[in-house]
């Protein structure tokens, strides 16, 4: 039998021999430095974590915690009340935050509203958005005061959405806020929301 009719050498499983060749491991391929950028490049595109977290950057609202500031034997009062009744209908199976919320119309009439949970969070609704969406649904469009109640010591303030959609159909209204044993703070909308987005700048 010639040479070019011999078999290649194969191991014992039947496969071919490993090349022998100049290769080099993977272990040397894959510790080879990559080429970093420059580090004049590096500054101009990218800021470290703690630029961007600066405190220095934030501007933060002083609340009005005064007692006084909160009419407690008044409609205050009132309004914080039908807030924390919303909240026990609130459906928080998720989060345990319950929240009650009522919006006041000029004449007197008021709606509640409560926080519903969705199993993919992205859907829940706030309840200063549902007492908002249920005077809208019966056809009011004028609103003086908001009253938000939740199980907190500290104020609970609407959040940024719920600002921008009560600074879209509400104005600046008041904004009263409380917990279970009573009023805790009152804000002017325009304190929380002091440079909004609505329909002045769409022309």
């Amino acid at each position: 039998m010639s040479d070019s009719d011999t078999p290649k050498s194969r191991t014992r499983r039947g496969r071919p021999e490993p090349r022998t060749g100049d290769r080099r491991s993977g272990n040397e391929r894959r510790t080879r430095p990559a080429a970093a950028p420059t580090p004049e490049r590096r500054t101009r595109q990218r800021r470290s974590g703690q630029d961007r977290r600066n405190e220095t950057g934030w501007q933060p609202v002083e609340v009005e915690t005064d007692p006084g500031a909160v009419d407690e034997g008044g409609q205050d009062s009132l309004l914080l009340a039908a807030a924390a009744d919303a909240r026990t209908r609130a459906h928080a199976q998720y989060s345990d935050f319950r929240v009650g919320a009522a919006l006041e119309t000029p004449d007197g009439r008021i709606i509640g509203g409560c926080n519903i949970e969705n199993a993919t969070f992205g859907l829940t609704l706030c309840a200063e958005r549902v007492a908002l969406v249920k005077a809208l649904s019966d056809g009011e469009a004028v609103f003086t005061r908001i009253a938000v109640v939740a199980d907190t010591e500290a104020p609970t303030p609407p959040c940024g959405p719920c600002r921008q959609l009560l600074w879209e159909y509400c104005g600046d209204i008041d904004i009263i806020l409380g917990n279970l044993d009573g009023p805790t703070a009152r804000y002017r909308l325009s304190a929380l929301l002091p440079l909004p987005f609505d329909r002045r700048l769409l022309g």
